[in-house]
């Protein structure tokens, strides 16, 4: 399975728009990708385009525990 690259830029953007629907279909791609072996990786994209990677998950509890994170806020 390939890994997947999730830019926290996107999911700030859903988050702001409170586009739910959008954010479950990530999260359950990211999912398939963990069951499949593969690992997801957060990038944050730097106003230069440069990308910075800050956290990468191999683990599906590492994944709901940032789900919840992402989801706190919203309403």
């Amino acid at each position: 399975m390939e890994d997947l690259i999730i830019r926290v830029n996107k999911i700030e953007e859903l988050q702001t728009i409170n586009d739910t629907a959008a954010l479950d279909k990530l999260f359950q791609k990211a999912k398939v990708v963990l069951v499949g072996g593969g690992a997801v990786t957060l990038v944050r994209v730097q106003p230069t385009g440069e990308e910075y990677k800050f956290e990468e998950f191999t683990t599906l509890t590492d994944l709901e525990e940032y789900k919840k994170n992402v989801y706190k806020y919203l309403k």
